[in-house]
């Protein structure tokens, strides 16, 4: 309790106290074992706790018109006896509303002034303000309607000061005397913009955290309902409002039809249907994702009319016609500043190489130094520009140049990238999420040979006998040594499509490792796959470290191409669909069925902020025909096609706890003799040390909640709002994958801690895995290139020759050219951005969420402790010369699953929820 005062302060979290000289609502918070109720006068018989021999001492208290009435546990209370006043009386209790001010108030705010100056108010202006009304707990038992105040009418506009980022107002509710506990609050705006409510506080004492647009009366006639702080489950929510918990949700899931609009806050499910852009050209048409043939998770719903060309196709955005999302979801001032100001560094960093590769034609990389000039800001730094100040030298550094990635520091040879890096960031990179233990020699597809050909591998023993240290081939899988990076599935079925796109070339590969001594993985073979029956090419080839010159050049463009396929599932499936689309249904639903009131919701909330405006600005820019992703990656069109395969084939929720997945992996075995009863097979494996010791420690604060109020299977069984959201996230946001055997059960507390602490997990420390340090990591195309335009030379083609002249100049004309890099390198920077508004892991800037349960905000601030601590554990791994994987010349450490972090792109730090 101790820990509790020093985060909420003493005044919240100690007991009631009756003080009846301070006039109404003179109550402190009260402890978890007693629940509140408000009469008139009343004699009360309090038990003490200390010592329940002592003999009951009685107390004669009148408490003014809000008073209160102990409830303590049955075991232990006595029932306090009270008698009602004579008659019933009005009095006035006053409320603190803190109203966030925006351009949309302040515009209000110039029309309101200019009306009064001319003097031309006229009886509509007289009904202008914000239009209250409290409610209680309780029902009238003559009526059995809720009890409510009368209207109180907030006129901010007299009082706003404009130059404050918000303003605080007083309203004074009238109520009976026997109104009751206060338990939510109904708004109706009059005027003509929407006005961004935060708080509503009662006397000091009852809070209710908005942080929600209410919209004008003429484009919402619904009454905005907002509870207090207080957590209820479906069964207890008090008499007064039942109705409005139901309202609430009604309000949230809307009826399914008409196209939504900007002010709207309704949630619902749809296909991705909005990729393509029939209208446009045939070429601009992609299939809908959602359904038997493609399945994909479900995304929110925007019903704008269908496309004239594909009418189960949406119109596509426009710059008129912006991506629907829920008006609470939407990007904050501050975020989507900080974001348009980054998008104009992408837009200027890109002027020059656009008008280098586009208009005069010479954007091709012909030396390494083209490529590292980026860095430096030569490419745009001609000769004219050597005697200017420092200052407009360091804008032009800001705004035309990137800065240079950790990556490069930890390739001391600047080209391709070494084995040994190769190695390290398949468990220290951006992606460590791909790497698997071989279980069997050589590797078995799992494609349908019938569809796609034979798939037997074309690897051999002899490939890899000399790399494995005098071990035989059965000898290095039995001590599980051998691991591999394998794309040939996930590239194979869509390689002739690839392939088929102007200045797009690709292979599915397959990357065999070996488990050195010293915990570090080397590359010792690489298989390099074309579709069956492709056009002057074998089908398969394998490649071995080189022992000449030829095979030296051959085995980094082989090590190119891994690295092409590796950055497209990445960006694809660990990132894009196993985060982002897949966390989704789960937003989506969770506002549909769950009450604000809901502790689950409470416990939800900060790690769904902003995923839906995210996703949707991904819909417009990044994986929709001709987006980012399609221009930048060597899928193309494909892109969605192979997130769709993976989705159907790949993806199971009850895999995506990373115990399991490491275990899925072959990267884990279960031993209760290790930490957290798991033993890695590959000690060094930066993201799995790391990403244990904070998945126990959410696991840990998922089951303290919990449980603190859930006590057994039959509660959770019996909620029928938390029963409803997972049914709806199961046979509606992830309508592909209803019938799957494999959905967990959610019968128990057990069950429930299992699928929050997953949860919790994707949104927060999976998508930092595999987001923050995409600039850091991929920063520099040469070592990570996204995309390939040409295979490896055939000693009959007639570009061997150039290739015999100059490999390198071959290699780096395999690659993006500049405008395509400068492209790639702009929005992988805008990625790995932290805001300064970020909130991160361990951290709530609103609390009083749980003002009435002291235990769980002990909880928490355990919890936010133990990752401070674990921070301080990966300090010191990152510092330990014997963790080769993470400590070393040139390595940069391991950071991405620090919890903590500054504003942009730091490579560490890991929000609550997925933010960008």
């Amino acid at each position: 309790m101790t820990l509790t005062k020093e985060i909420m302060g003493k005044s919240m979290v100690e007991p009631f106290r009756f003080e009846a000289s301070k006039g109404p609502f003179n109550l402190k918070r009260c402890s978890k074992q007693h629940r509140i109720s408000l009469s008139p006068t009343f004699y009360c018989s309090v038990e003490t706790t200390n010592d329940q021999d002592k003999k009951k001492k009685m107390m004669q208290q009148t408490v003014s018109p809000l008073s209160t009435f102990i409830e303590g546990d049955e075991s232990r209370r006595d029932l306090a006896a009270w008698k009602p006043a004579p008659e019933t009386v009005m009095v006035t209790v006053t409320a603190t509303v803190t109203i966030k001010n925006s351009k949309h108030v302040e515009n209000e705010m110039m029309w309101s002034m200019m009306l009064r100056h001319f003097e031309t108010f006229n009886k509509t202006m007289y009904e202008r303000g914000m239009v209250m009304q409290l409610v209680s707990t309780e029902v009238d038992p003559r009526t059995m309607e809720t009890k409510v105040s009368k209207n109180a009418v907030l006129e901010f506009m007299k009082d706003m000061r404009m130059e404050s980022p918000r303003t605080t107002y007083k309203v004074q509710f009238e109520i009976d005397s026997d109104f009751g506990l206060p338990g939510a609050i109904t708004v109706v705006n009059k005027y003509e913009k929407e006005i961004f409510l935060e708080d509503i506080v009662i006397e000091g004492m009852f809070h209710f955290s908005c942080n929600s647009w209410v919209q004008p009366e003429n484009h919402n006639p619904e009454k905005r309902i907002f509870f207090s702080n207080k957590v209820h489950l479906p069964w207890e929510t008090p008499a007064g409002l039942r109705e409005l918990r139901k309202e609430e949700l009604r309000q949230a899931r809307g009826d399914g039809k008409a196209e939504r609009k900007h002010s709207d806050r309704i949630y619902d499910f749809d296909v991705y249907n909005d990729l393509g852009n029939p209208d446009k050209t045939r070429q601009d048409s992609r299939p809908i994702f959602g359904g038997q043939q493609y399945p994909y998770p479900r995304r929110c719903r925007t019903g704008r009319p269908p496309s004239v060309h594909d009418q189960n196709a949406e119109t596509p955005v426009n710059a008129f016609n912006e991506t629907y999302v829920p008006r609470d979801e939407v990007f904050d001032g501050i975020r989507m500043e900080s974001l348009d100001v980054e998008r104009t560094k992408g837009i200027t960093r890109n002027l020059f190489p656009f008008f280098k590769t586009c208009v005069t034609k010479c954007g091709a990389f012909k030396q390494l130094s083209d490529v590292t000039s980026i860095y430096s800001g030569k490419t745009f730094h001609e000769s004219k520009y050597e005697d200017v100040s420092n200052k407009i030298q360091a804008y032009f550094d800001d705004h035309f140049k990137f800065n240079t990635p950790n990556i490069i520091r930890g390739n001391n040879s600047g080209f391709c990238i070494r084995d040994e890096e190769l190695g390290r960031q398949t468990l220290a990179g951006i992606n460590p999420l791909s790497i698997k233990r071989l279980e069997t020699f050589p590797p078995k597809s799992d494609l349908d040979p019938s569809i796609y050909g034979p798939q037997e591998s074309a690897l051999k023993d002899e490939h890899i006998l000399l790399q494995l240290h005098g071990m035989s081939v059965k000898k290095a899988l039995e001590e599980k040594r051998l691991f591999v990076l394998d794309y040939h599935d996930a590239y194979i079925p869509f390689l002739k499509g690839i392939n088929a796109q102007e200045d797009r070339k690709a292979y599915a590969t397959r990357t065999i490792f070996f488990l050195t001594r010293l915990g570090t993985l080397k590359p010792i073979a690489i298989e390099l796959s074309l579709p069956h029956g492709y056009p002057n090419c074998l089908s398969k080839q394998v490649l071995t470290p080189p022992e000449d010159s030829n095979s030296y050049w051959l085995w980094q463009l082989a090590k190119a191409h891994v690295c092409s396929n590796d950055s497209g599932v990445h960006q694809l499936v660990q990132h894009w669909l196993r985060t982002h689309a897949c966390m989704e249904p789960f937003i989506i639903a969770a506002h549909r069925q769950l009450s604000v009131m809901h502790p689950i919701f409470k416990l939800l909330k900060p790690h769904m902020k902003d995923t839906m405006q995210i996703n949707a600005l991904a819909r417009e820019a990044l994986i929709n025909a001709g987006g980012i992703i399609e221009s930048d990656f060597s899928c193309g069109k494909y892109c969605n096609h192979i997130v769709s395969a993976a989705y159907k084939d790949g993806w199971r929720f009850d895999m995506e706890a990373l115990p399991k997945d490491l275990i899925r992996r072959g990267l884990a075995e279960p031993d209760q003799t290790k930490p957290y009863g798991l033993k890695l097979l590959i000690e060094d494996y930066p993201y799995a040390n790391d990403g244990l010791s904070v998945w126990f420690a959410i696991e840990n604060w998922v089951r303290t909640y919990v449980t603190y109020y859930y006590h057994d299977g039959l509660m959770v069984q019996s909620d029928n709002e938390l029963q409803t959201w997972y049914s709806e996230v199961i046979n509606v946001g992830h309508a592909d994958h209803r019938e799957a055997s494999w959905w967990p059960r959610l019968s128990t507390p057990s069950d429930l801690i299992s699928i929050l602490t997953t949860l919790i997990w994707i949104a927060s420390v999976q998508h930092s895995a595999v987001n923050f340090g995409q600039y850091p990591y991929g920063g520099y195309v040469p070592m990570r290139p996204p995309l390939m335009k040409r295979l490896l030379p055939k000693k009959d083609d007639p570009e061997y020759e150039d290739f015999m002249k100059d490999p390198e100049g071959y290699i780096l004309s395999s690659m993006p050219d500049l405008f395509q890099t400068t492209k790639f390198l702009a929005v992988v920077n805008i990625l790995s951005q932290h805001s300064t508004e970020e909130e991160y892991l361990g951290e709530r800037k609103d609390l009083t969420d749980w003002s009435c349960d002291p235990e769980i905000i002990e909880a928490f601030y355990r919890f936010s402790m133990e990752l401070k601590t674990i921070e301080k554990e990966i300090e010191k791994r990152n510092k330990d010369p014997n963790l080769r994987n993470r400590c070393g010349p040139g390595i940069p450490p391991y950071e991405l699953l620090m919890a903590s972090s500054g504003p942009g792109a730091t490579c560490r730090g890991v929000p609550n929820s997925i933010s960008i």
